[in-house]
């Protein structure tokens, strides 16, 4: 061992922020291993790695006894004052002990050691860059494909891309440059795990964020989420500034904004209403484009009874009842639709003694820009 040791563990701690006094005792751990290993000692040992030379050397430790009965372990009080007429009974005499070829197997050792850290310190630094990344977006670029997995690089690691949040109407190729949602880090034997996902609600809302500047600033704040991946997405967003349209805002001159997450979607329709602490009117602008005249709302069980044109029912509803669904997991609201004939006959439209209906809820409309994203 030499010198040249100390000055790699100086550059790495530099470079790397691995502290060289835990390498250096993480070395002295390995080499007391590898001398019991390599010489069938069985004795208490101690190594000193000089940490102005580089040299090593390996001492005995054995306990001053009056009578012994291990000599691996102990020496008599008789042989420690025959080295030093000060020992006692009950002291550790430290015998130097270093073998001859010690060195090469040092080296050897040194150098798994302090592999074996720097490996532990890149996945603790990469670690800790991702954790903080959690619940973000990047964009990376598909690697390779399996059954179970897609691997996306995103530069220093391999993220998983598993198969239940992979888009149904996508089909990915290695060197795709894709965008996707963090969902989990984790710690593992084998370094960081990355998970990321194509579905999750939360990467329509960083899109938003990076399209739209207003909801970026926070002008527009941008409240729920409903998706259904590949297929429709039902947004809602307010904003406190009376100057700002936040829909407007969300779909941008011509449409531009919202066309681009549409397209980085492979052409996900995306619907944008307004949010409103009222849930007459919430639910009534979730169910958009769907024309809505009543709104009857039950407290109690969080639940409301929607009343809609006839001829708007099927639209109301949507395909295999999406537009409803996707209005009730943006709202959080139990949503019920009738159309206005079947609410005649129960008794329950119109009702007396409030405005007509018709003119509660023309804001409720999405912008045709929307609609047809």
């Amino acid at each position: 061992m030499s010198s040249e040791l100390l000055d790699a563990l100086t550059v790495l701690e530099k470079e790397k922020g691995i502290s060289k006094d835990i390498i250096i005792e993480a070395i002295e751990a390995a080499l007391i291993s590898a001398y019991k290993r390599n010489f069938n000692q069985a004795q208490n040992v101690r190594v000193d790695l000089n940490r102005d030379t580089g040299s090593i050397r390996v001492f005995a430790r054995k306990d001053v006894v009056d009578e012994v009965y291990d000599p691996r372990l102990e020496i008599s009080i008789e042989d420690a004052r025959s080295i030093n007429p000060n020992y006692i009974v009950g002291d550790v005499v430290e015998i130097e002990v270093t073998p001859k070829d010690f060195g090469r197997i040092a080296a050897q050792t040194a150098k798994q050691v302090v592999t074996q850290r720097v490996r532990e310190a890149e996945r603790g630094v990469i670690y800790s860059e991702f954790i903080d990344r959690e619940e973000d977006i990047m964009t990376g670029i598909v690697q390779r494909i399996d059954s179970k997995f897609i691997y996306v690089s995103l530069g220093k690691i391999e993220a998983l891309l598993p198969a239940s949040e992979q888009m149904p109407n996508e089909v990915y190729k290695p060197h795709d440059r894709i965008k996707v949602f963090i969902t989990k880090v984790e710690k593992t034997t084998k370094g960081p795990q990355i998970y990321v996902s194509r579905t999750h609600p939360g990467l329509l809302k960083r899109l938003f964020e990076i399209e739209v500047p207003e909801i970026y600033d926070g002008t527009v704040e941008l409240k729920s989420v409903a998706r259904e991946a590949g297929d429709r997405s039902k947004i809602s967003v307010r904003t406190d500034d009376q100057d700002i349209d936040p829909v407007g805002a969300c779909v941008g001159p011509k449409g531009q904004r919202v066309q681009a997450i549409v397209n980085e979607l492979k052409g996900e329709k995306i619907d944008i209403v307004h949010w409103s602490n009222d849930p007459v009117e919430f639910v009534a602008n979730a169910l958009s484009p769907s024309k809505v005249l009543d709104v009857i709302v039950n407290e109690e069980d969080k639940a409301t009874t929607v009343v809609v044109p006839d001829y708007q029912l099927s639209l109301a509803i949507g395909k295999r009842g999406q537009n409803a669904r996707l209005a009730a997991k943006l709202t959080s609201w139990k949503i019920d639709i009738k159309s206005e004939t079947d609410a005649r006959e129960l008794g329950i439209y119109p009702r007396e003694l409030e405005e007509e209906p018709e003119e509660l809820f023309l804001e409720s409309e999405t912008p045709e820009s929307d609609e047809d994203e």
